[in-house]
């Protein structure tokens, strides 16, 4: 119960908080594409990709830092939490200086990766301020990964979302006045720098013991599957880094700095989408993470695959919604000159969708800290990626660069990862996994023809009240469809429930403070 409450609270904050910084984000990119030229929309997602694969040299550190917390944390033993985060703390000051370093050090290349440099003066100050954005926050990432492996992300997100609501609210304010992209970043330096302060505090706060001085050294015992967990983590964020940060550098190189623009409005759109959608995961690791450490293999498996049917539902509703709605609202908010082709929109939405039915897995192995058993896919996966992409954007442009990811997915990923949890972790047979996979996509495939049928039937145009009935039947068509196909199985009775549970739960404490208020 006491995990199912944190989950459920960790959620709560998620959403809301999601929710505002994409409104938010949304209308910041609104303002940054009128005021700046796309020129600017594109550099500034090219440099967030440069960043990303810098982010290479934190080695995997923070997953194995978390698994390795849930343990201490469930028994409460501090001396070893405290051994564990001094150890933590020395490494990432490292990985921040060793960030700046080799960020700074990679600024004479900059023209090599872009087709043609663009006439934006300063290119490689503004190349600086990112890497120093990126740098600043690997010097607290130690303390903020404690509050989160202790069932607490709601605070970490608490602090996340109002930093960057208040963020995006000045960068717009400067925008507007002095049309100056150099304050737009150093504006991000100074909030990601607060963020970082306040979070180390509210860690302080929590866990006096961490500022402790009479730290134990951890035994080879503690160390050395945190180093095994760590070489393997290298693998995985060096094949990560490589698939989700090269579509950017070869659209760049091979298509234009244009294209980059175009698709960073496609990314903004699925990567605040998958954010929200992944806050049910990442709200529940901790939690999962406490149950893999407590609980039997069979009680791990039941609750695996309520979360893989949840997980479903999220993806498959999501995944319809942008084939209705996604070129419709890029045309509303920016513009028709930033649309793709219905066919380079498809694949976006097809690897979404694939990325996403991929969370259920993903986080009950980071909860069981199965990072050694797959370590060789990352790598395969991203020689894969590189070469299917770069062999097909020469035909086919963009659409070729998203279908190479395509490919490196479903020959790696897709069926590796389940197997090797199947196999390790929960000990069942994964043909259960893939059969239930194929049923929840084929509802999803239907469930999606039906809804573009009937909304493209009735809303045909492209404004803004179409948009808004598109919308209402995404909403319901789907949900519908879904709830018609599981209303009887035991995943739906189960969440089914839990939700009629929590409203009683409601009600019960509004009527006991309505009562006590009463006798006041």
């Amino acid at each position: 119960m006491e995990r199912t409450k944190s989950s459920i609270k960790n959620l709560i904050y998620a959403f809301t908080g999601q929710g505002a910084g994409i409104i938010i984000s949304v209308l910041a990119r609104l303002v940054f594409v009128k005021v700046l030229t796309a020129e600017y929309l594109g550099l500034n997602g090219l440099f967030s990709n440069i960043l990303s694969m810098l982010s290479l040299v934190e080695l995997g550190v923070g997953p194995a830092m978390t698994f390795s917390l849930y343990k201490p944390l469930a028994e409460k033993n501090a001396e070893k939490i405290k051994s564990l985060m001094n150890l933590y703390k020395n490494t990432y000051r490292v990985i921040g200086c060793v960030m700046l370093i080799i960020g700074i050090s990679i600024t004479p290349f900059l023209p090599y990766l872009i087709d043609e440099m663009p006439d934006i003066s300063n290119i490689n100050v503004i190349y600086i301020f990112f890497v120093i954005n990126t740098s600043i926050s690997y010097f607290y990432s130690y303390k903020r990964s404690l509050i989160i492996s202790d069932q607490k992300r709601y605070l970490a997100t608490l602090y996340r979302y109002a930093c960057y609501f208040i963020l995006n609210v000045i960068q717009i304010v400067v925008l507007i006045i002095t049309k100056n992209y150099e304050l737009y970043l150093i504006a991000q330096i100074l909030m990601t720098f607060t963020e970082n302060v306040i979070v180390s505090k509210k860690a302080d706060k929590l866990y006096p013991y961490l500022r402790e001085k009479n730290i134990k050294k951890l035994s080879k015992e503690d160390t050395n599957p945190i180093k095994k967990n760590i070489t393997a983590m290298v693998a995985h964020k060096v094949g990560g880094i490589v698939v989700n940060s090269t579509d950017n550098l070869i659209i760049s190189k091979f298509v234009g700095l244009v294209a980059v623009g175009i698709y960073s409005n496609y990314y903004l759109i699925t990567n605040a989408l998958n954010t929200v959608c992944t806050q049910i995961f990442t709200s529940i690791t901790a939690s999962v993470g406490n149950l893999c450490a407590t609980e039997s293999k069979e009680k791990i498996y039941e609750i695996f695959e309520k979360t893989l049917f949840i997980n479903f539902w999220i993806y498959g509703f999501a995944s319809i919604c942008l084939f209705v709605l996604f070129n419709n609202f890029i045309e509303i908010w920016v513009g028709k000159e930033y649309l793709f082709s219905i066919g380079v929109v498809s694949i976006i939405i097809i690897n979404f969708y694939i990325s996403g039915m991929r969370k259920t897995v993903l986080t009950f192995r980071d909860a069981l800290g199965l990072y050694w058993q797959d370590r060789y896919k990352p790598i395969i996966e991203s020689v894969i990626n590189i070469i299917a992409s770069l062999i097909l954007v020469e035909n086919y442009g963009v659409l070729g660069v998203f279908i190479g990811t395509l490919i490196s997915t479903l020959t790696t990923c897709f069926w590796l990862e389940p197997y090797i949890l199947y196999k390790y972790g929960i000990k069942n047979n994964v043909k259960k996994y893939f059969s239930k996979y194929a049923i929840y996509t084929f509802i999803t495939i239907v469930a999606g023809c039906i809804t573009v049928m009937i909304s493209e039937f009735i809303f045909y145009n492209v404004n803004i009240i179409n948009f808004v009935g598109k919308m209402i039947i995404c909403t319901i068509i789907p949900n519908l469809f879904f709830f018609m196909a599981f209303h009887k199985s035991k995943e739906f009775i189960y969440f089914k429930d839990l939700a009629i549970n929590l409203v009683k739960k409601v009600i019960q404490r509004k009527n006991k403070k309505e009562k006590g208020m009463s006798i006041s």
